[in-house]
């Protein structure tokens, strides 16, 4: 059977554009982050950017899951600028965009402050969330753990609503033979980042989870590759695959990488999952591949890490 091929990339960060940081924002959580970016803007770079964009256009996947913070200060210049970059990568259909803190960092309002991008969010037109979008043998179950949080707080919610949807939507017997995947920015399993970065209601989520099950979480945030796992129904383990920083230079973090998540459909049922990392491969921008495992060999990895 065809293998579906979706690409995973995170946390882009991209430059700040003229006009994205203005005087009123000097009394919003704005200028923390504007402080911050003097700093980040020197990991951040945009040509790391888009050499790892040019690497994953010329793998041709089926679709590309971005798991946030596309913006640094969430101001309305970023967010219109974000969506220029996403009209440039192709087509909206075959893009799928979760937000960021970064990308809820400061303002008022819910998920409507992301209406501009709804062509990346789902299939129906709306800032809302959970929403899925089946493409090939995969049913991508999109949430949100963006909100705006307390200065020197870069904290995410889900929210009771959201969840209560994700619930109805992981038992809808429409996904069942589907391979099920999650995606949000912040992890979703303990331990993962600091408690002033964590998935407050991680809990709740988890829950929902061990009840209905899925195949795949991918998430940001952390900056960092990270495997782990939560428990699914039956105490069986859900991988749970984290990519660091699209744009980040060799540093501190982990430097530029995305994931090809290679899908193919059994025809006794199930799926084989292989997962391909690629990324900077030295203190060039030069894009290789970093390794490949399958996805029994990531629960493998998961189980032996906790």
């Amino acid at each position: 059977m065809s293998i579906y091929r979706i690409a995973h990339l995170s946390d882009p960060h991209l430059p700040p554009p003229p006009g994205a940081f203005g005087l009123r924002d000097v009394f919003t959580k704005r200028l923390l982050s504007r402080i911050a970016w003097r700093k980040k803007r020197k990991v951040h770079r945009p040509e790391v950017l888009a050499a790892l964009i040019a690497d994953m256009k010329a793998a041709a996947p089926d679709h590309v899951v971005i798991s946030g913070d596309l913006t640094n200060f969430a101001s309305p210049v970023e967010t219109t600028a974000a969506r220029a970059w996403l009209e440039s990568l192709g087509p909206a259909a075959d893009h799928t965009v979760t937000p960021g803190n970064h990308d809820a960092l400061a303002g008022v309002g819910g998920h409507e402050r992301f209406a501009i991008w709804s062509p990346w969010l789902g299939d129906t037109g709306e800032a809302s969330f959970p929403q899925v979008r089946m493409r090939g043998p995969v049913a991508i179950f999109n949430l949100c753990s963006a909100v705006p949080t307390a200065p020197h707080l870069a904290t995410g919610r889900l929210g009771d609503e959201q969840l209560r949807r994700l619930d109805a939507a992981l038992g809808d017997p429409a996904y069942a033979n589907l391979f099920r995947m999650v995606i949000l920015h912040h992890p979703p399993h303990p331990g993962a980042v600091s408690k002033r970065k964590r998935l407050e209601d991680q809990h709740a989520l988890r829950a929902v989870l061990a009840r209905r099950g899925a195949d795949l979480l991918l998430h940001g945030h952390a900056h960092e590759a990270l495997v782990g796992s939560v428990p699914g129904p039956g105490g069986a383990a859900i991988p749970v695959l984290g990519v660091p920083s699209a744009s980040a230079k060799p540093s501190g973090h982990s430097p530029a990488r995305w994931h090809q998540i290679e899908i193919e459909p059994r025809t006794a049922g199930g799926h084989h999952v292989r997962v391909v990392a690629r990324g900077l491969k030295d203190q060039t921008l030069e894009i290789g591949e970093l390794g490949r495992f399958t996805l029994a060999d990531l629960a493998l990895k998961a189980g032996s890490a906790e």
